[in-house]
């Protein structure tokens, strides 16, 4: 019997979600972290987190912060902090990021580009 994974983030902190059966063709830009479970094809574009659930499908473009990935994608993937790629994630494409975390049974069939150390944002003196 195999477990379902479950991804350790708080639903409060998810502030836009493309559900299961949905699909979506354009650019989409976001400030906060946003999950896609559904169809996507096109541009993303962000320097907060993208969750990918693993029922989601996306072609085209990945321009991140943070990239969690479940499903599958093709296309290329630029994360300025990390991806993780979380079973049962089929990628075919181009990944450039200065951290990369690959669970077993990941289907990944393309180029890794590392970058070197992630980016931090900036902290605000108080």
């Amino acid at each position: 019997m195999m477990k379902k994974k479950v991804v350790s983030l708080d639903k409060a902190d998810i502030k836009a979600f493309l559900g299961p059966g949905s699909q979506f063709e354009g650019k989409l830009s976001f400030d906060e972290m946003v999950r896609l479970d559904g169809r996507f094809i096109g541009e993303i574009r962000s320097s907060d987190s993208l969750v990918v659930g693993d029922s989601a499908e996306i072609e085209g473009e990945i321009h991140v912060g943070c990239l969690i990935l479940s499903g599958s994608f093709k296309g290329n993937i630029v994360a300025s902090q990390k991806v993780e790629l979380l079973e049962p994630a089929r990628v075919e494409g181009v990944i450039e990021t200065p951290l990369l975390k690959m669970e077993e049974k990941v289907i990944f069939n393309g180029e890794i580009r590392m970058t070197g150390t992630p980016k931090k944002e900036p902290v605000e003196n108080k």
